[in-house]
């Protein structure tokens, strides 16, 4: 009966050609990865320093620009749910990361143009245009860079599955180097040389890379557009509704498998692999019942009848979603480092020789040689290590990474708390509370235990996200599985904006301004506290979320037949 149903619709088998490179795996990711590099070079170059220039340069009081800083965060990467449907619906990965490169490069040429060309009075509205130009750009670069340089390694060569899993660390690694130079090299040269100069050196990073990009053009392995992922999950969810009534046991004539079950569409094209039944979310199980009025139609409907791989697909997304939800306090506590550490060490003693002062947000640089020096640890001793106790390929689970990562995220807060705490105890014994722009008697090197635990923090559960939303997402869906992974922070980023107005106005009705102007008489010691509150009950209802979750399993790979991996 299934097999003759004429099927309309495509959606069943999203499939497309592959080019096959000259070499693939990492031959191919190499130049990837170069390409990621430099992006991460700007952005840091950006985003690192961008509070300093928000109050200096822009004269905005503290609070706001910290608002600003997370609102202009939390839009580049939710920009890239946008850059994710582009990508798997009309463009490709391949086009996408091109043109959102050139969007990226005509972004920072602005920027420079607007703290070097443009008049002083009307310099702020040029600089927030090529700020927002540059978050298009991201949405277009970020979730589908990393997506395309993993779609390098075979899914079925046990070779490439060992090599993907190394794969996500050094390609962290890689970020971080990024990363890490833009906050020691570029933020130096914009507080001593010049904004201009420092937005210069970004032009040429961006336009290195789009060089390094192409270079490699021929090693790739293509994909073109998918179809929208988008139509996938509406006609699930409508043809869930429109047989709630149904019962499998009582109306059903069979489930609806698909047209074609043999490795190939009728393009000859490959297909993705078919996805085992599973129990959860059996609601949506009622989109592939045939029923007797798919029974009497020679034509499928796919808004009333859905194959099996499909409603699996978008039971894989839906059990993501309280995943997603979990993670939601970790960047908050992140994006302290590019705003309040910040201008916790400008307060603080700076110098190292009488002639030089360590820029207040190069210190992020601890949390990137912290990543550093972990990373290789982590994959040549750690993950061996733990392989042989756990038998799992990776050593641990994405989610018990991500759990650590959640675990320290607490001690990030408290240990700031604590940091800040000496810090106004000195305040007030040198009689300097009226004074917000006195150096403090302390040196900076107090922050460095909280900018450390922030890399430690960011190596388990960002990678960890990472690896997750790659390998659960549906195979036509990854580049919206990345930007799903990015619009965590930045979703947090707004949150951690809306968090700052709360504590705010809370604190303001209680006659003490937690988060004001002046750090000295502000209590940024409790606002750590409240954050750390936050962030040990949002760890429980993780542990509870992630004991539930159910990993992807396709038919016929017995490596993926475990049905549930503890947190």
């Amino acid at each position: 009966m299934v097999d003759n149903f004429e099927d309309r619709d495509t959606n069943d088998h999203k499939v497309s050609t592959q080019e096959k490179p000259t070499r693939g795996g990492w031959n191919a990711a190499i130049f990837i990865i170069f390409v990621e590099v430099a992006e991460r070079f700007v952005f840091f170059g950006m985003s690192g320093n961008l509070i300093t220039y928000l109050t200096n340069e822009l004269h905005q009081p503290i609070p706001t620009a910290a608002k600003n800083v997370n609102i202009w965060v939390g839009v580049s990467c939710l920009f890239s749910v946008f850059g994710a449907f582009i990508a798997d619906s009309f463009l490709g990965r391949f086009k996408t990361i091109l043109f959102a490169s050139i969007i990226y490069l005509l972004g920072t040429v602005m920027l420079t143009l607007s703290v070097s060309v443009i008049p002083v009075h009307n310099r702020k509205v040029m600089f927030f245009i090529a700020l927002y130009t540059l978050t298009v750009g991201e949405g277009g670069h970020k979730p589908c860079v990393q997506t395309f340089a993993a779609d390098q390694f075979e899914e079925d060569s046990e070779e490439d599955k060992k090599a993907k899993s190394s794969f996500y660390n050094w390609w962290f690694l890689g970020l971080v180097f990024g990363s890490t130079c833009a906050t020691l090299v570029v933020i130096y040269l914009e507080d001593n040389v010049g904004w201009a100069v420092g937005f210069g050196i970004l032009v040429a990073a961006m336009s290195v890379s789009l060089v390094i990009f192409l270079l490699g053009i021929k090693r790739y392995r293509k994909q073109g557009p998918l179809g929208s992922p988008l139509t996938t999950l509406a006609q699930v969810l409508v043809a869930a509704a429109r047989k709630w009534r149904v019962n499998e046991m009582r109306d059903c004539c069979g489930v609806y498998r698909g047209e074609e079950r043999d490795g190939s569409n009728r393009a000859g094209q490959s297909m993705a692999r078919t996805l085992a039944r599973t129990n959860q979310l059996r609601c949506l199980d009622k989109a592939m019942i045939i029923d007797n009025i798919d029974a009497m139609r020679k034509i499928r409907d796919p808004w009333r009848l859905c194959s099996l791989n499909q409603v699996e697909e978008v039971k894989l997304v839906f059990r993501l979603i309280p995943i997603w939800l979990s993670c939601l306090m970790f960047p908050i506590v992140i994006t302290q480092l590019q705003t309040y550490f910040t201008k916790q060490g400008s307060t603080m003693m700076r110098s190292i020789e009488p002639h030089f002062k360590i820029p207040p947000a190069s210190l992020q640089a601890i949390a990137g040689f912290t990543i550093l020096i972990t990373i290789p640890i982590y994959d040549r001793i750690f993950v061996p290590w733990t392989r042989k106790f756990t038998g799992h390929p990776s050593g641990i689970t994405s989610l018990q990474r991500i759990g650590i990562g959640l675990f320290l995220s607490i001690l990030i807060m408290v240990v700031s708390a604590l940091v800040e705490a000496r810090r106004i105890s000195i305040v007030k014994e040198h009689n300097l509370m009226e004074n917000p722009k006195a150096v403090v008697p302390m040196k900076l090197w107090w922050l460095l235990p909280q900018y450390m635990l922030c890399g430690l923090a960011d190596l388990f559960a960002f990678v960890g996200l990472q690896e997750l939303f790659y390998a659960q997402m549906p195979e036509s869906m990854r580049s919206l599985g990345a930007a799903l992974y990015l619009s965590v922070y930045g979703v947090g980023c707004f949150l951690s904006s809306a968090v700052i107005c709360v504590v705010q106005a809370i604190s303001s009705s209680c006659g003490e301004e937690w988060l004001g102007d002046n750090l000295n008489r502000a209590h940024l010691d409790y606002f750590y506290w409240v954050l750390a509150s936050l962030s040990a009950l949002n760890l429980c209802v993780y542990v509870w979320i992630a004991k539930r979750f159910v990993y992807k399993k396709v038919e016929g790979d017995e490596s993926v037949t475990i049905r549930r991996e503890r947190a």
